[in-house]
């Protein structure tokens, strides 16, 4: 897998992920075969988590204790505070950022790889750019509408000055959007897969780091929306996800009726129908600047 390619860093943070729910042992299994070191920033809990990391019980595993401020609690800034002091300890120019609820597909890897290779040799490039899947209420439903981001920054190159930003969703040099390459590769977000519960738990635990623990009451009850742009997922998950998706012990029905449809609905509707017919999304999140497409890897060359 490696060849000639630089090395290549990967690096996480977490705290309470058993609490959470996160398939934490999972998204670190997808990128362990691609990167050198894989650095775990593991914050104080109030469950097993640091264990749960060691129990991997691979050499590349380097786990970092940290200390989280719980009174911090603005915009959710501490993720991103954590992240780049997670990001300042890598060793390799070349980091591979993976939240604790994403996961890669093996599929991808050699894309990546041959992403990385590019992005390398191209002074200009500052992180790589990958495709989002979200499940939203059951491992066979993807959420689709515009409300949720269809790309992200998740390789970035830290001398370029590259730093976490915000709530830790994406990455700024100087103020300025990273300018990136394409890696052809997904994402398989699964942050809003469980029991509706624990989902309930992780998004009361989740939601102090934004507004404290004024909001606590919102999550005593949890129900999963039949939101618009729900479609079923009839593809393939990552192998690592197998285990996982036999637990799925729960049933989601995405499908809408006619009560369940606001205004806003509409107008994300209106908004669909134009780009099916234009190509176009208006006004779309991109918190990236693409390189030329000149650049990019084309699917063809990689097996």
């Amino acid at each position: 897998m490696k060849g000639n390619l630089p090395g290549l860093s990967g690096f996480t943070v977490i705290r309470n992920a058993r609490l959470m729910g996160y398939p934490v042992l999972e998204s670190l299994r997808s990128i362990l075969p691609l990167v050198d070191e894989l650095l775990v920033a593991v914050g104080q809990s109030e469950d097993d988590t640091r264990a749960m990391i060691a129990s991997l019980n691979d050499p590349k595993i380097k786990i970092v204790d940290t200390f989280w401020d719980t009174s911090k609690t603005k915009g959710g800034l501490i993720l991103s505070e954590k992240t780049n002091e997670a990001l300042d300890l890598c060793q390799h120019d070349w980091c591979f950022y993976i939240q604790a609820d994403e996961v890669v597909h093996e599929m991808d890897l050699p894309r990546i790889a041959h992403a990385l290779s590019r992005a390398a040799q191209n002074p200009k490039c500052e992180g790589l750019l990958f495709r989002y899947i979200h499940f939203y209420g059951s491992y066979s439903t993807i959420a689709t509408s515009r409300r949720w981001y269809r790309n992200e920054v998740r390789v970035v190159r830290r001398s370029s000055g590259i730093r976490s930003h915000n709530d830790a969703q994406g990455f700024r040099v100087q103020g300025e959007k990273p300018k990136v390459l394409r890696s052809d590769a997904r994402i398989f977000h699964y942050g809003w897969v469980k029991p509706p519960q624990l989902m309930g738990q992780k998004s009361k635990l989740l939601n102090r780091w934004w507004h404290g623990f004024s909001r606590d009451h919102e999550f005593e009850s949890f129900d999963y929306e039949r939101q618009y742009g729900l479609r079923p997922y009839t593809g393939e998950h990552p192998a690592v996800m197998r285990e996982m998706l036999a637990t799925q012990n729960w049933k989601f029905d995405h499908r809408r009726r006619w009560k369940d449809w606001t205004i806003k609905d509409l107008n994300l509707l209106a908004s669909d129908t134009f780009e099916r017919l234009t190509g176009h999304r208006i006004g779309e999140y991109r918190p990236y600047r693409l390189l030329s497409e000149t650049d990019k890897a084309p699917v063809s060359a990689v097996k």
